[in-house]
């Protein structure tokens, strides 16, 4: 009777792994009940017993879910209407909340499509894991390995950066960049740091990184991450023939290349990270590269200049890190950030993905104006609270 109710107690994965324990131990049969009760007490110590299955993940078809109205005068709604009236107080474009793969939240034209800007640098992150991971890419190869060089020539120092700094933005190299937008004007002496010991946002590691992938990978940018997500994604707004890497050749040959995306579609990029690179089954990125993209590399108070140290953000691989406390919504939390307004914060404590765009002309996109990251992050936060999910009080 005992081993019965013992033996019923036990889930079937449960019990062979048991079996498996006593086996190990070289108990013979007519002692396993004994070796049950003791391995057994131990699995539920350790909390190694058969757990409830996860809910399944939903995924986005040929357009996203989307999560129930939230009854009137419920919190949740409370939250949601305060969230898009202090986005109305913004100069926000479009914003798309995602929270357990449906769409929780909708501001504006989250269809349109237009330039993101330094989010591109994270998506080339993204597209280095495959490559990282079948060997086709050694991160701790230097340019000199590579062969690459610039108007005017690189110093020897600078050309013993490996890979891994230029996505870490650590490569000491001070070579002009083909575009702005970067850190570039406090940069120090060129050859003044040794390659991996200076954290500066400098355009010219970032654009370099392209290069490097396009060589190595024998692709284009814009094909490979057509291939390699847009397609499986089953992005609803990429234009593949939109696209062309563009820069002033007379600073630098190494040039930039921008993304055009919409809302919709940087949240299934988010979705994708969320998910650690697995996208229906397929790992389109490895899952160790998203926590290694996502680890710190450089904590805050190690940027250059003083003013990106301010800003309490660390770095990862081409991945802004939150430094939020344990109790906020948004600890864990990272993002994709491009100049204007161009987030998409990824959100695992909530299983929560908030893409936001500012819309900008391409004529004229420094005379205008900015939803900064304090502004992004306090809706960010208000919608990371709300309580909307299943069980939420």
């Amino acid at each position: 009777m005992p081993h019965l109710i013992l033996e019923n107690a036990l889930a079937k994965n449960s019990r062979q792994l048991v079996e498996k324990e006593c086996a190990k131990r070289g108990r013979p049969k007519q002692e396993w009940l004994l070796c049950f009760t003791y391995v057994f007490a131990l699995l539920l110590v350790s909390g190694c017993t058969t757990a409830t299955p996860a809910a399944p993940v939903v995924f986005p078809q040929a357009s996203w879910a989307v999560a129930p109205d939230p009854q009137p005068g419920s919190a949740c709604r409370r939250e949601l209407d305060a969230t898009r009236s202090y986005l109305r107080t913004l100069d926000t474009t479009a914003l798309m909340a995602v929270q357990d793969g449906r769409v929780l939240f909708s501001e504006g034209p989250v269809q349109s499509v237009s330039i993101v800007f330094s989010v591109r640098k994270s998506v080339l992150s993204m597209m280095y894991g495959k490559y990282v991971a079948d060997g086709t890419i050694d991160l701790d190869r230097t340019l000199a390995d590579l062969g690459i060089d610039d108007v005017g020539g690189l110093l020897p120092i600078e050309r013993q950066a490996r890979l891994r700094d230029l996505l870490a933005a650590r490569s000491g190299v001070y070579h002009a960049a083909a575009n702005g937008g970067d850190d570039a004007a406090a940069a120090p002496p060129r050859g003044s740091h040794v390659p991996g010991s200076y954290f500066l946002y400098n355009n010219w590691d970032f654009n370099a990184a392209g290069t490097a992938f396009e060589r190595l990978t024998g692709r284009s940018i814009y094909q490979a991450f057509s291939d390699d997500l847009a397609t499986p994604l089953q992005l609803e707004d990429f234009d593949l023939a939109s696209h062309a890497r563009s820069g002033d050749t007379r600073r630098s040959e190494h040039l930039a290349y921008p993304f055009y995306l919409s809302t919709r579609d940087m949240a299934r990029l988010g979705y994708l990270m969320l998910l650690r690179g697995n996208w229906k089954g397929q790992q389109l990125v490895p899952a160790d590269w998203v926590e290694r993209m996502t680890r710190q590399t450089t904590p805050a108070a190690e940027m250059h200049p003083p003013h990106t140290a301010r800003r309490g953000f660390g770095y990862g691989y081409l991945w802004w890190l939150l430094d939020e406390p344990r109790d906020s919504p948004l600890s864990g939390a990272y993002m994709a950030w491009g100049v204007h307004g161009q987030y998409i914060l990824v959100v695992p404590k909530r299983q929560m993905v908030i893409a936001h765009k500012r819309q900008v002309p391409i004529a004229d996109n420094w005379n205008v104006s900015w939803v900064s990251p304090v502004a992004f992050l306090r809706a960010a936060r208000m919608l990371a609270a709300a309580p909307c999910r299943v069980g939420a009080k």
